[in-house]
């Protein structure tokens, strides 16, 4: 049964899913929604925990949002699907379970030869491992990770593992950072990061006017002194 990770989990990827060469409206991101994949057996579907099409046009009005996601009406499958691997789920998602007589196609057969999507994820939170499956001409082939990160260049933008607390709640999570290796910021960081930024333009601002401050009394000390000794500083 879906946990509160699988509730966080596809928020955060949402969230940080930011590619320079693709505005939201050409994105549509969706997590656990029906994917129905072969007008020929139109009731054949999955359903990815988080998928990302590009070049589909998200709602615009509340009445528009789908209510499922139907590839041979929208002319695009998936280009990436990532699946939450659960103790229950691990040899399905990880294409290890063979297609039942008469039965749809298994979770890898319907990503890898009928929806054909480039990439496909699976993160295991309890292994602590990522695994990424890229399409090379008819098959899924995995890809070799040095670090639990890799690059996809057409989105320019890379997904990795991340050790952190989202949500109030620290652990490995998987999101999306930039060219330089920085993780994409959510809302909450980005708040956070301004109120810093906020914070040391004030602080910046308070040092100039103590130094102001300090040099407006030692000015006044030596016109002090200067009064003294019977010179006008006004005079100087």
């Amino acid at each position: 049964m879906p946990d509160e990770f699988h509730d966080f989990q596809p928020q955060l990827l949402r969230e940080t899913c930011q590619p320079p060469n693709y505005p939201r409206e050409e994105m549509f991101i969706a997590t656990n929604l029906n994917v129905y994949y072969n007008s020929l057996h139109y009731l054949w579907h999955k359903r990815p925990d988080w998928f990302l099409v590009l070049d589909v046009t998200p709602a615009e009005k509340q009445e528009d949002l789908r209510w499922n996601y139907v590839v041979w009406q929208e002319g695009r499958a998936p280009f990436l699907v990532v699946e939450l691997l659960s103790p229950g789920t691990e040899a399905e998602d990880l294409g290890q379970t063979l297609r039942s007589a008469n039965k749809p196609p298994t979770k890898w057969q319907a990503y890898e030869q009928y929806m054909r999507i480039p990439y496909y994820v699976v993160f295991d939170r309890y292994e602590k491992q990522l695994h990424v499956f890229q399409l090379i001409a008819t098959q899924y082939q995995p890809v070799e990770l040095s670090e639990p990160k890799f690059w996809i260049p057409k989105l320019e933008l890379g997904l990795g593992v991340w050790q952190g607390k989202y949500q109030q709640t620290e652990g490995l999570w998987l999101r999306w950072y930039d060219r330089a290796g920085n993780w994409i910021p959510t809302s909450a960081e980005r708040a956070e990061q301004e109120r810093q930024r906020a914070e040391q333009e004030r602080q910046r601002a308070e040092q100039k006017r103590q130094r102001a401050e300090q040099e407006h009394q030692r000015a006044e000390r030596l016109a002090e002194k200067l009064r003294t000794l019977g010179i006008n500083p006004d005079d100087l």
